[in-house]
């Protein structure tokens, strides 16, 4: 019976250790959708799954820095951002608070309701040119939201994808 007691310590210290992990949302692949007159959007189903997953009830939606489109941050991610951010400003520098206040004002919270839809502002429409229909692309541990128009503009060439994957990986090119 000795034995009973440390296995249980070691299954408790297993519990312990399973709970401590970090939990990571992964959203990938491309669906494309349609919002209604009054601005709202079905949140893909996988999408849905995942965040349920990770828990994540509430969203934070604001315009991509680079692109226009939008990105749906699960909370915990972009409360992750936001701390990793504050962590590399100054907060005695005039430019660097000025460029914080921005990133972190400039957001809307976002809840779906019971149907898996959420609505889009219509600021945010505007931003990202979205009039109807528009794609939802699997970003990792974003989602980005895009005008369909806008998402073909910004994609590459299966020759020039090919070329920056293997710059990117450190492959060199061997030309023939």
């Amino acid at each position: 019976m000795g034995n009973c007691g440390e296995l249980w310590r070691e299954l408790i210290n297993f519990a312990t250790d399973i709970s401590l992990k970090e939990v990571r949302m992964r959203f990938l692949g491309n669906i494309e959708a349609k919002i209604d007159t009054k601005g709202r959007a079905f949140l893909p189903a996988v999408f849905r799954k995942v965040l349920q997953t990770g828990g994540e009830e509430r969203l934070v939606l604001r315009k991509d820095v680079f692109q226009a489109c939008l990105v749906l941050y699960p909370e915990s991610v972009w409360n992750e951002q936001m701390d990793l951010m504050r962590q590399r400003l100054n907060r005695w520098s005039k430019q660097q608070q000025q460029v914080f206040r921005q990133f972190v004002s400039e957001v809307e919270l976002i809840s779906l309701d019971g149907n898996g839809r959420f609505l889009i502002p219509k600021r945010y429409q505007r931003m990202a040119a979205i009039e109807q229909d528009i794609k939802f692309v699997g970003m990792g541990d974003t989602i980005e939201i895009w005008s369909v128009q806008k998402a073909e503009e910004q994609q590459m060439t299966p020759e020039d994808f090919g070329a920056a994957l293997e710059e990117l990986m450190g492959v060199e090119r061997v030309d023939s």
